[in-house]
């Protein structure tokens, strides 16, 4: 281990832990100022999650999309892009699973349709990306910009096609109309019904997501162009210099990043909801930030850090009910002190752990 370095199980396991034991302890203090016991909100947050078969169907289902989007921005990541585009990318993702859901649903069985969602879904993510990656690499406006911007265009888009042209005729629902058996993924409590999962909507897409966690992984640790995207995102002149396009990088990681985001319409639009809706994204691509943060870019990483916050979304909901003084306003904001010790404050505690090891290694090397 060299100086400054810190080894891979203290870089993706102590240090993520770190971070998320000082957000908890700052909730606790909240919690704490409102005049309620932390460790009771502790025991209704994590009993709300894991501690009855609906509570674990919602959060592995909460986990799906946040798996879909952490990928998403991690593989931006390795390149050295601020992917934050991944809600708009991931609603017009759902625009091209309910087309093609619409289109084969009365004519075929849903495991017809669902390779051409998914289809669907990647290529609508991956087309609303290529504008932004496109402006990045060859006209030089930075990522972060156009993708902010475009994730508001999506969801005017959304709007105007959902009121407009998608809604079935004499509905008031801005939504399209409810996909037939042939459109709808199967739950999982229908597939294994030794499991008591209740009436939660997690469904086969948790699956799709954990294979999509695979390919990244072989994607980027495993194939040349991982290996170009690495070297692109660590040192974009020496990457040059090796004969590394920069636009072409730019453009074709783009191009998996939102193709990843729109992904997570197979969870919401053919699993969950058998239909499109306004606002079915909710907010799940912004966690998906903090969610590749918090996992450092690494699938294995990003399952785990989405398990957490979907823990927080299914446990956060049933402590809101067991404790009526801690509202959901309270419980966004301990997700957003998650977030901002994740995300923001990643590397607060790094200086600390670094000299801490230096030392230990230099100990280590005297002896």
């Amino acid at each position: 281990m060299t100086k400054g370095q810190l080894p891979n199980w203290v870089e993706y396991g102590v240090l993520p832990a770190i971070n998320l034991i000082a957000a908890f302890l700052v909730s606790g203090a909240v919690v704490l100022l409102i005049g309620e016991n932390p460790l009771e909100a502790v025991k209704w947050l994590v009993w709300g999650a894991l501690g009855y078969g609906e509570g674990v169907g919602f959060t592995l289902f909460y986990a799906t999309n946040f798996i879909f989007t952490g990928l998403a921005v991690a593989v931006a990541f390795h390149a050295g892009l601020f992917n934050i585009g991944g809600e708009g990318q991931a609603y017009v993702g759902g625009l091209g699973v309910a087309l093609a859901c619409l289109a084969m649903d009365q004519y075929v069985p849903w495991y017809v349709t669902m390779p051409f969602a998914i289809l669907g879904g990647a290529a609508f993510g991956a087309g609303w990306a290529l504008i932004p990656g496109y402006l990045q690499a060859k006209r030089g406006s930075h990522i972060v910009i156009t993708t902010i911007m475009f994730n508001f265009i999506a969801s005017s888009l959304m709007v105007y096609l959902l009121a407009n042209v998608l809604r079935p005729q004499g509905s008031m629902q801005p939504s399209t109309r409810g996909f037939e058996e042939g459109g709808q993924l199967p739950l999982l409590r229908h597939m294994f019904p030794g499991f008591d999962l209740g009436q939660s909507p997690v469904n086969l897409a948790l699956f799709i997501s954990l294979v999509a966690c695979v390919l990244v992984w072989l994607l980027i640790w495993r194939t040349k162009l991982g290996y170009e995207i690495r070297t692109f995102g660590q040192n974009p002149s020496a990457a040059v210099y090796a004969g590394i396009s920069p636009v072409r990088i730019t453009v074709i990681t783009m191009l998996i990043s939102g193709a990843l985001a729109g992904m997570m319409g197979i969870n919401e639009v053919m699993g969950a909801q058998a239909r499109l809706l306004l606002d079915f994204t909710a907010g799940y691509g912004f966690v998906g930030i903090a969610v590749a943060l918090m996992g450092r870019g690494h699938p294995i990483g990003i399952i785990l850090a989405s398990v957490l916050f979907g823990m927080l979304y299914q446990g956060g909901a049933e402590l809101a009910f067991e404790i009526p003084t801690i509202t959901r306003d309270m419980i966004v904001v301990i997700q957003a002190l998650v977030i901002l010790f994740a995300g923001a404050l990643e590397y607060m505690f790094r200086p600390a752990v670094v000299a801490f090891f230096n030392q230990f290694a230099g100990e280590k090397a005297v002896a």
